[in-house]
């Protein structure tokens, strides 16, 4: 007990000392630079140290009681939701479900300091995860960590050291994310927010729900195929289905129809009940409990989770050494993160008259995910679910990110370990029904291709290879530079090819 509560108030210090640091860094960066323009006076000063930190001008301002029970109720809500889609992103980021736990933490406590936007729900996102999982897998593949096993041919997978490799990986590309982010929000990158077009951004994220779908068959099917790169890779993983494990296929269609049907029961309730139905987490519930009644992962070979250590995360130095092999992979989740983030803070803010700084909301992020990569988190976004159950039961600030981090604080600290035998499976399905909305936008070639057959072909082929083109062409935006569109060209191929 006296040992918990040492690691508990160590890392109380560590946390203060992180945030006293950075606080006291950037403001003196953006004060030194203010003056150097503006002279900059008294209330110029006050300004420019309150721009930087957004909860010290709202916070003495929240109206109590019209806020604080539908931010409360939001917060909870949402914090629900955190728990199965933060553990089933991890295995997208190819980690271990406890660190999505994390990522569901640390980088919203920071956001709730920093951010301008009052209703998006950052943290875990499921392209932002699979971007990490293809930085993972490419540096700490299957292959470097195999042993000899006890007949003279035969080799293993030693999973704790892949495992704790790939977690410093992730880390690592998440902290360098973040520090790009952090210096686009000084140069005043925002504005390239303005070239970003909705077809864009929903040709990329159905490109890139196509990889995540793939990249979850190997726990739906229980396999454990060799990984690929190259052209037609998807469909190389795709084939490697003749061994599968009969125990964890039933227990990924089982889930899906349930997850499926629940789900529309819970639309149809919605008009009756004011707050959703966690179907995520009822789900999860059931699956534990019956995959520790049954033995799952001993009588049918499921694999399960595993071990979920209680507690929290001191913070750890990122791996220099690995810095130089993931700069286009970093730059390019932090310009992908920041485009959802940016996308999804806007709409909010143009429907309930606020606004959304762009450049604070690069910091913001960029802090979230620099800060969060010293505690082993992987880079992180919004998600429209958890935003739009945020609006929906009530949330009308920050305060309801807050309160749903508090949530999974209290996951972590107590309750995280009654999840150690729920099936993988589980956590894929979950991915397969959250991905419904993406796969749907599919739809939009129809209505480009009676719009603009040229757009429509462009588009196409940015969905066929994710994210090699996320800007429109030079001749049609003279305000672009062919210089930004090939760096981030070049960086977002990097990532997903």
């Amino acid at each position: 007990m006296q040992q918990h509560l040492r690691e508990i108030s160590g890392f109380k210090k560590n946390v203060a000392f992180i945030f006293k640091a950075v606080i006291l860094f950037f403001s003196i960066f953006k004060i030194f630079s203010f003056s150097l323009f503006n002279r900059c006076t008294g209330p110029r000063f006050k300004s420019c140290f309150l721009s930087f930190v957004p909860l010290l001008t709202w916070l003495p301002r929240y109206p109590f009681r019209e806020n604080a029970i539908g931010d409360l109720i939001s917060g909870i809500s949402v914090g629900i939701m955190h728990l199965p889609q933060g553990m089933a992103y991890a295995l997208l980021a190819a980690v271990p479900p406890v660190f999505g736990l994390y990522s569901s933490f640390y980088p919203i406590l920071i956001y709730f300091i920093f951010g301008t936007s009052k209703h998006i729900s950052v943290g875990t996102y499921a392209v932002m995860s699979v971007m990490i999982g293809s930085v993972t897998e490419r540096l700490a593949p299957d292959s470097d960590f195999m042993i000899p096993g006890n007949d003279t041919n035969s080799t293993s997978l030693d999973i704790v050291s892949r495992d704790a490799e790939r977690v410093k990986i992730a880390a690592t590309v998440t902290f360098l994310s973040g520090i790009f982010q952090l210096l686009l929000g000084l140069v005043r990158f925002g504005f390239v927010v303005t070239y970003l077009s909705e077809p864009l951004v929903r040709a990329y994220t159905t490109a890139a729900a196509i990889h995540v779908i793939v990249s979850q068959l190997k726990y739906s099917f229980g396999i454990n195929p060799q990984r690929y790169s190259g052209p037609l890779s998807l469909i190389y993983v795709s084939m490697n289905t003749h061994t599968t494990n009969i125990g964890t296929l039933v227990v990924s269609i089982v889930t899906i129809i349930g997850l499926v049907a629940a789900k529309e029961l819970s639309a149809l309730a919605a008009r009756k009940i004011p707050i959703p139905i966690p179907v995520e987490l009822i789900t999860i519930i059931i699956a534990t409990v019956v995959s520790w009644q049954m033995d799952l992962k001993t009588e049918y070979g499921v694999e399960v989770v595993g071990k979920i250590p209680s507690g929290l995360q001191a913070p750890v130095a990122p791996a220099v050494s690995l810095l130089g092999s993931m700069v286009g992979d970093a730059f390019a989740l932090a310009v992908v993160g920041y485009g959802i983030a940016i996308s999804l803070g806007r709409i909010f803010a143009l429907k309930y008259a606020y606004k959304v700084d762009s450049n604070q909301e690069l910091i913001a992020l960029g802090l979230s995910n620099s800060i969060g990569g010293l505690f082993n988190c992987f880079a992180i976004s919004c998600s429209m679910s958890r935003s739009m159950v945020q609006v929906s039961t009530g949330g009308k600030s920050q305060v309801a990110g807050a309160i749903s981090a508090l949530v999974i604080l209290v996951i972590l600290l107590k309750i995280g370990e009654l999840f150690e035998e729920l099936p993988k499976a589980v956590l894929a399905a979950i991915i397969y029904v959250n991905l419904q909305g993406m796969m749907k936008q599919f739809g939009d070639i129809r209505s480009l291709w009676r719009t603009n057959k040229v757009d429509m072909v462009r588009e196409n082929k940015k969905e066929g290879v994710p994210g090699t083109d996320i800007y429109k062409p030079v001749e049609d935006y003279n305000q672009v530079t062919m210089t930004t569109i090939i760096a981030i060209y070049a960086a977002m191929f990097t990532v997903l090819t």
